[in-house]
């Protein structure tokens, strides 16, 4: 099964309903091709890479503060890893004109430096604006951190091996069990003024 890489914190906020987007134009390993979309339905592999204070509104500076300490807890010592949460994209737009980054500022938790930042990098790739629903996963899932998962990629595929049992199961049926972090008729609302962004 596929994982998404993200900051630690990105997937903290869309766990509790903070971040309902992400904008990618994919890591140092993608810049040829940019950022592809593998598969609409992934789980969120939250990472510690790259992610610094600087880049995030003052609000959530706390919550940044308190996932750099958790980091330090047994499991990170132990060089595994948490998975919270399952994740389907909804919406996908491309864009490429800076002034569309102010509107979509009240669905993620970065600054303005931080996004013209990525809009800035790789020039000639356009952006990627992913509308995500997020679902919290029933039981988290412990996974051993792999050294061939490092590095500026944004997919990881995750072992469905035995070591892990049944836990991953079935896609569907992961979504089936999990809750989704934001109600239906909330969240329809949230879809319809995404789209009405690009018309």
């Amino acid at each position: 099964m596929l994982a998404l890489k993200e900051w630690s914190i990105i997937c903290k906020a869309l766990e509790d309903g903070n971040q309902i987007i992400l904008l990618r134009k994919g890591g140092i390993l993608e810049y040829k091709k940019g950022f592809e979309i593998s598969q609409k339905s992934f789980l969120l592999y939250p990472t510690l890479e790259h992610q610094a204070a600087e880049y995030l509104q003052p609000k959530y500076l706390q919550t940044y503060k308190l996932i750099l300490r958790e980091s330090k807890s047994e499991e990170m010592r132990d060089n595994t890893n948490i998975l919270r949460s399952i994740a389907r994209i909804e919406a996908i737009q491309e864009f490429q004109d800076h002034q569309i980054l102010s509107e979509l500022e009240k669905y993620h938790i970065w600054n303005e430096k931080y996004v013209k930042m990525r809009m800035n990098y790789n020039p000639k790739k356009p952006m990627n604006a992913l509308l995500l629903r997020v679902y919290k996963l029933a039981q988290p899932i412990s996974i051993d951190i792999k050294s061939e998962w490092a590095g500026c990629k944004s997919w990881i595929d995750i072992d469905k091996s035995k070591k892990y049992g049944n836990q991953f199961g079935n896609i569907h049926e992961m979504f089936a069990q999990s809750q989704p972090v934001i109600k239906d008729n909330e969240f329809q609302k949230i879809f319809e003024n995404f789209m009405e962004i690009w018309n």
